[in-house]
């Protein structure tokens, strides 16, 4: 598999692998593969709630890594217009993670270490 910790980048002191190069990774050592994801919030929904499902290969399709991940529309910079966009990417990225690919320090997605920094600094 492609050495992924060459293309980590720093994310407050720590080294991560972006999702992008995570799904590149899987691609290309699994070409039998499978990434599906599916809204599991009603579309009409404030928090978005998606679900993804890695099969490393699709001839044994018992063989999965899930994922999920959840954004509130408007919350954040990227939310105001791509929660749901941001919430597949994540749950892909977390599912990916699962699997083990591109884990370095931990399977937090940067938007979560972003968002629990964030959370600490709010006043109470």
């Amino acid at each position: 598999m492609t050495n992924l910790i060459d293309k980590a980048v720093d994310i407050k002191g720590k080294k991560y692998v972006l999702v992008s190069d995570r799904v590149l990774a899987f691609n290309e050592e699994y070409p039998k593969g499978s990434i599906k994801t599916e809204l599991v919030s009603e579309p009409s929904d404030k928090h978005i709630i998606v679900k993804a499902i890695i099969t490393p290969d699709t001839t044994t399709p018992e063989r999965q890594f899930t994922g999920y991940a959840q954004e509130v529309i408007g919350e954040g910079y990227i939310n105001k217009t791509s929660a749901l966009e941001n919430a597949e990417t994540s749950a892909v990225g977390r599912a990916l993670a699962m699997m083990g690919i591109g884990v370095i320090h931990s399977i937090a997605s940067v938007d979560e270490i972003n968002k629990a920094t964030n959370k600490i600094n709010e006043p109470f």
